[in-house]
């Protein structure tokens, strides 16, 4: 994904010699700003979960002042794609008091620090909330250290150039998305992307300019995503993107859609204009369907047949 530039910050305050003592530690130290004199309140870093253990290890979730809902909709401001996690699991309250934490009548229930709850109750700093199969640990993070664990989620699970998930985490996310749309027999439809004629571009405009035309073409495929949505990069000029709760009549034109900008829109190299297109095979879950490889190997085939029928099509299994 693209990075805009942003402007330049102060450098960050020494730490305390806590917070150094704690730097040889396995684990990530839980910050809290010392109180400033003056101040009715502490100050605190900024609040968010670190998902440890789950399909969304590693993966951090800020905690905007507010109502934060824990839960598998992709609406939820902690989305959680687990099939023992319930649409609405758990709500978190955000304000100047605290964080108060409440289960939302689940299914299987909310766990804190391993003991089944209800609430409402206010949570401390290191507390771990389990939801399913998702263990859920609140810290409080000053802005360089929360630049400091995305940019290592980044490197585990993006692709460098594009800013694209890569392929490892694209698969694992096509499994857990499979998953829940067979147990809740919900639509899922999946999109194989090929860039037509790319090997040409590298061997007449050299690797400079192929690596050019990517990053050009993530931009464009993240402009066509909703925010349920994911896209990754699954081999040198080969993409699939993810559409959950999509049938093929919905898929159809996002397909469309994503041919159209890259074909009516040029990529602009140092030498000139370049003219790109890509051919795309989209694939709807069946009930025959009983493992994800099966819905990919249709909309594989039906990229081929995008391919020998021509290329800057959209063919569909």
């Amino acid at each position: 994904m693209s990075r805009k530039g942003t402007s330049k910050k102060p450098s960050p305050a020494a730490p305390s010699p806590e917070q150094l003592s704690l730097a040889g530690t396995t684990e990530m130290p839980t910050v809290v700003r010392p109180k400033a004199v003056g101040d009715g309140l502490p100050v605190l870093a900024e609040w968010a979960l670190v998902a440890y253990a789950g399909a969304a290890l590693g993966r951090l979730f800020p905690l905007a002042p507010g109502e934060v809902v824990i839960g598998r909709s992709p609406d939820c401001a902690v989305s959680l794609l687990d099939g023992e996690v319930s649409r609405a699991h758990a709500r978190l309250r955000v304000s100047e008091r605290g964080i108060e934490a409440q289960d939302l009548g689940s299914t299987n229930g909310t766990l804190l620090n391993g003991e089944l709850f209800e609430g409402p109750v206010l949570l401390k700093a290191g507390d771990r909330i389990g939801v399913g199969g998702h263990v859920l640990k609140l810290v409080a993070m000053d802005p360089l250290e929360r630049a400091f664990h995305e940019t290592l989620l980044d490197l585990s699970t993006k692709d460098p150039l594009t800013g694209l998930a890569n392929r490892g985490a694209t698969l694992s996310e096509v499994q857990n998305r499979f998953g829940l749309s067979l147990r809740y027999n919900r639509p899922l439809s999946v999109v194989i992307c090929d860039l037509d004629f790319f090997k040409q571009v590298n061997d007449t405009h050299g690797h400079g300019a192929g690596d050019l035309v990517l990053r050009v073409f993530g931009e464009r495929l993240l402009n066509c995503l909703r925010e349920a949505d994911l896209a990754g990069r699954i081999g040198g000029e080969e993409f699939l993107v993810l559409l959950p709760e999509t049938d093929l009549s919905g898929a159809r034109p996002f397909a469309e859609r994503l041919r159209k900008a890259i074909a009516t829109q040029p990529v602009t190299l140092p030498s000139g204009p370049l003219e790109v297109t890509c051919s795309l095979g989209i694939a709807e879950r069946k009930v025959s369907d009983l493992e994800a490889g099966q819905l990919l190997a249709r909309a594989d085939a039906a990229l081929y047949r995008a391919k020998r029928s021509g290329r800057n099509r959209v063919c569909e299994d």
